[in-house]
């Protein structure tokens, strides 16, 4: 590997930075780390070298060198400090033909509660939540480590068989019986989670429900007996039940099916790194909200602002940061 593009990445894990990337300027290509959910800018280099490394991290990745207009997933491993880094990769071409290139950064290390969570009570929760039978869904921007704390979570349950369906898979967990959806070859998240449900596991990890088919299938695997940890596009835990409805679940489904509604966001420690803050709504809460309308247009729980305050309080985060994190 190129010693610069090495240092890169190097520099890029040695900040925690969930995304790198490679994007094209006018006469150069800017690199950019994403670090706790904001974009910093690393430095600009020539199109030509720059065009070199995405053409060798494409081929580290299995992605086709010869296609550079349409968009391309790859994945490789890295080590950092004796540690496994999965990357995630993602290119596409501009209408003038050359390539950006995002690196997602998934660390392999444990969610340590007392490192990673601002409260550990918070874990518990989660992890209580995970000893029944149904849905559990998360929500949270790109980047704020969703993907993460439902392995953290599988990981735990020592004692369960656990199935994993990702596009792409992102984290390799050899306990785990991990399966990749592929569209070409017609494996949907819809058609593997049917097949999946024949091999009788305890767990689903289901990478996102993005449609009717993979919600309507999810639910059926909630309320035939199974665990099933998934993800969902929603600002907000109280956004996470309308999400829902809209793709086609009924709320009585999903008041026989959901047991908890989470969001988090990683949040910039002032003393450097970042931790998770949760906002959580079980079936109860929901409901409620929803029957006195008290969660139309609102963002974030109560608890969320004054878990933030707790945190100014105790001196680790900045005032700023509570400001800007107030509203998710």
């Amino acid at each position: 590997m190129d010693s610069v593009l090495h240092k890169i990445l190097t520099d890029a894990m040695d900040k925690k930075a969930s995304d790198v990337s490679f994007l094209p300027q006018k006469n150069s290509y800017i690199v950019k780390f994403c670090v706790a959910g904001r974009f910093e800018a690393y430095d600009e280099f020539d199109l030509e070298r720059a065009s070199q490394w995405i053409g060798f991290l494409k081929y580290r990745a299995d992605m086709s060198l010869a296609e550079q207009r349409r968009p391309q997933l790859g994945s490789w491993e890295l080590e950092h400090n004796g540690q496994p880094v999965y990357c995630r990769l993602s290119t596409v071409g501009d209408f003038l033909n050359r390539e950006s290139l995002v690196v997602r950064l998934i660390y392999q290390e444990e969610l340590q509660k007392t490192k990673k969570c601002f409260y550990i009570d918070q874990w518990d929760r989660l992890f209580s939540a995970c000893q029944k039978r149904g849905l559990i869904l998360l929500s949270g921007p790109m980047g704020s480590g969703k993907t993460t704390t439902m392995y953290e979570l599988a990981r735990k349950m020592t004692d369960k068989q656990i199935m994993c369906i990702e596009d792409p898979v992102e984290i390799a967990e050899p306990r785990f019986l991990q399966v990749q959806v592929n569209e070409k070859a017609k494996m949907s998240y819809y058609d593997l989670l049917k097949v999946a449900l024949r091999h009788h596991p305890d767990v689903f990890i289901i990478g996102e429900i993005r449609d009717e088919l993979t919600a309507k299938t999810a639910v059926n695997a909630a309320l035939s007996g199974h665990l099933v940890l998934s993800t969902v596009h929603a600002t907000s835990v109280y956004g996470i039940w309308q999400r829902m409805i809209n793709l086609g679940i009924s709320p009585e489904e999903l008041e026989q099916t959901m047991r908890l509604a989470s969001y988090q966001r990683l949040i910039p420690r002032k003393n450097g790194g970042s931790s998770v803050l949760f906002d959580f709504l079980d079936i109860d809460e929901l409901e409620e909200s929803i029957r006195e309308n008290s969660g139309k247009n609102r963002q974030m729980t109560k608890e969320w602002g004054e878990r933030l305050g707790i945190c100014v309080k105790n001196g680790e985060i900045a005032e700023e940061t509570a400001s800007m994190f107030l509203q998710g």
